[in-house]
């Protein structure tokens, strides 16, 4: 029904819009008596056997929501209805934030892919943090960065700042300094100043009487080396794990019209570098740390593939907006019939 009817629509208006009016959409019929058990019954599958722990943490099952898709924590309780494990939130900076001019959200439909340049464009980690006092069981995942103004050499203040006000409502936290729309943001991926920043959250979190899992985001564009970096980075500073990957810069093979908009890329045009991303990983690293698959998960397939890659869990964002929430289902009975 989504593909043939909801989305033709949706998609003849503007991508940013059509995301606030959805929104608005999902808050007016989760607050109809017997629409959130009605949407559970069409899209969770229930079953022991989709259980999994990964960084001490326990998930439903192994398919999240990426950040980004519910920047602010406004309805992370309304889209845990829609079958996934886990909710990611943010990315959150410490002041609020318009992000970048508008228009900054893209379709390429004839990639199946989306190019956004928001710019980290959210209320703020106080007003996050608020709404998720209210929060009723759903594993929810806290994706910091740092605010635009904020020099680089000042970024680590920026991400202690969220990291103090997320900690009492979050299951785990993701670092993220691979988005291509804060200008020079990417450099904090260089060895040196990630190293220290995540070495920094890492003390700040061994301080606390109870540990919440850090991982790091990183951009698919990051060389073999780059990613060896990575891999000493992670077992030197002890943090959790990995997510792989963000949007990417590169616009190869591209169909669309809009392709030459500037910012990151997501959806399709990714499946194979993301997966090659984990593969690289999984395998130089000997399995030592999780890593969560995303980027371009468009069919049950393409997650199988990333978790035999190497990834334990994955997370959908620009699949979830071209294929609908029967996604998260399809994608869960495929593990499971992959278990028989």
């Amino acid at each position: 029904m989504y593909k043939l009817l909801l989305r033709p629509l949706l998609f003849w208006f503007d991508p940013e819009k059509v995301h606030h009016f959805t929104f608005s959409l999902i808050r007016f019929f989760s607050k109809i008596p017997g629409f959130s058990a009605l949407f559970r019954s069409l899209y969770e599958v229930n079953d022991k056997r989709l259980e999994i722990e990964v960084f001490g943490l326990k998930f439903k099952n192994p398919v999240g929501l990426a950040a980004g898709f519910d920047k602010d924590a406004k309805l992370y309780q309304e889209l845990s209805n829609f079958g996934f494990g886990f909710i990611e939130i943010g990315t959150l900076t410490p002041k609020p934030q318009e992000g970048n001019p508008k228009k900054r959200l893209f379709r390429l439909k004839a990639d199946s892919a989306i190019i956004n340049r928001m710019g980290f464009n959210n209320g703020g980690v106080q007003l996050a943090a608020e709404r998720l006092k209210k929060n009723k069981n759903v594993l929810i995942g806290g994706n910091i960065g740092k605010n635009k103004l904020t020099p680089n050499e000042n970024a680590t203040s920026d991400y202690e700042i969220c990291f103090d006000a997320l900690y009492e409502v979050v299951d785990y936290f993701v670092v993220n300094v691979s988005s291509p729309n804060t200008p020079n943001l990417r450099e904090l991926q260089d060895k040196e100043p990630l190293t220290q920043l995540l070495q920094t959250l890492q003390n700040k979190n061994l301080a606390k009487p109870k540990q919440k899992p850090i991982l790091l985001k990183i951009a698919p564009d990051l060389t073999d080396e780059q990613l060896l970096d990575i891999i000493d980075i992670i077992k030197e500073t002890k943090i959790a794990g990995v997510i792989a990957t963000n949007t990417t810069i590169s616009r190869e093979n591209l169909q669309s019209g809009n392709k030459a908009e500037t910012g990151g890329l997501s959806g399709k045009p990714l499946t194979k570098r993301a997966t090659e991303v984990i593969r690289f990983l999984s395998e130089k690293s000997n399995k030592a740390f999780p890593i969560i698959g995303v980027g371009g998960i468009h069919t049950a397939e393409d997650a199988i593939e990333k978790l035999e890659a190497g990834a334990s869990l994955v997370q959908l964002y620009t699949g979830f907006i071209y294929e609908g929430p029967a996604l998260v289902k399809s994608i869960n009975k495929k593990i499971l019939q992959s278990k028989h």
